[in-house]
């Protein structure tokens, strides 16, 4: 009874055509809209570049900052005393340097 009452209310599909066509402009031919989504995604890829590269900037200016904290604790200790913080900063600019370098490959 309930099957009944679905096939009632759902309009009739035809099995060769796709159940949803991206509406087309009148007169849109599909070479336009090739064109459209080429520059719609080169749009994003330079977004996306963009967003790279600020995002370089921002580790770099970071990691010339704990290399900058980095050489104070290490000026601070002795050879008898190796601080526990100079230990932490430097696994921080490894972590952070590898983060630049795969960034600079292009693979977030």
């Amino acid at each position: 009874m309930i099957l009944v009452l679905v096939l009632a209310v759902l309009p009739p599909v035809s099995w060769g055509e796709p159940l949803y066509q991206h509406p087309r402009l009148p007169g849109q031919q599909p070479a336009q809209e090739d064109e459209d989504r080429a520059k719609i995604e080169k749009d994003m890829a330079k977004k996306a570049n963009q967003q790279r590269q600020a995002d370089l900037k921002r580790d770099t200016d970071k990691l010339l900052k704990l290399a900058t904290e980095l050489q104070q604790y290490v000026d601070k200790s002795n050879e008898n005393v190796l601080s526990l913080e100079v230990i932490k900063k430097a696994e921080e600019i490894e972590k952070l340097a590898h983060s630049v370098k795969e960034k600079m490959k292009g693979s977030n």
